[in-house]
């Protein structure tokens, strides 16, 4: 296989971006799913063709990334507080059933575990390798597929879904890291299916 080819890594790994989403199944079979296609497969296919962790985003991010997170995570809090008065979004979130707050809190985590994929594949194996050589390529190429797994979401995700796949781009390559992204997905989200249930 050749080695180290930003490319070519990204065309292996494209069509991997749509196999969760059209397998489908409950959150339990789809973190599986998710955990397969966007996390080991695109390491072991990355690390095969020679390719250092931190070159796929895989390392603790800079200052940078952790003041951005902050940043960005604070202002989400009143966009998250606007969303709930979205009857769309308050009717989709959260995306599981519970039986009391125990059980929520465990399909957080699970929830948590499918957005470490999908920061790691989308902002990791997708961007950093061929941002490294043109970042705006990078970034636009990664946000493509990430917008397009959200059509079927409500209406409203589609154009946000979009505007923040660039901004959780620029902010990872800033931070040296995808992880920035994955708690500001993940705890945004965590945060929104908590105002959905209290208000």
């Amino acid at each position: 296989m050749p080695r180290k080819s930003p490319r070519l890594l990204f065309g292996i790994l494209l069509p991997l971006s749509f196999i969760p989403w059209i397998l489908g199944g409950d959150l339990t079979t789809h973190t599986a799913y998710v955990v397969v296609f966007y996390l080991l497969l695109p390491s072991l296919i990355g690390r095969a063709m020679g390719f250092e962790w931190g070159e796929m985003g895989i390392a603790l991010p800079n200052g940078s990334g952790w003041r951005l997170f902050a940043l960005l995570f604070l202002l989400s809090i009143p966009v998250s507080i606007y969303g709930t008065t979205v009857p769309s979004m308050k009717e989709y979130y959260p995306i599981f059933e519970y039986s009391g707050w125990t059980d929520f809190v465990l399909k957080e985590l699970l929830i948590g575990l499918v957005m470490l994929a999908h920061e790691a594949f989308f902002r990791g194996f997708l961007l950093f390798p061929i941002a490294r050589e043109n970042e705006t390529l990078g970034i636009i190429l990664q946000d493509i597929p990430y917008t397009i797994v959200h059509l079927g979401k409500p209406g409203i995700e589609v154009p946000y879904s979009f505007i923040a796949g660039i901004v959780f781009a620029k902010m990872d390559l800033k931070g040296e890291s995808f992880v920035p992204s994955f708690l500001l997905h993940w705890l945004g989200s965590v945060l929104f299916d908590v105002l959905c249930v209290l208000l």
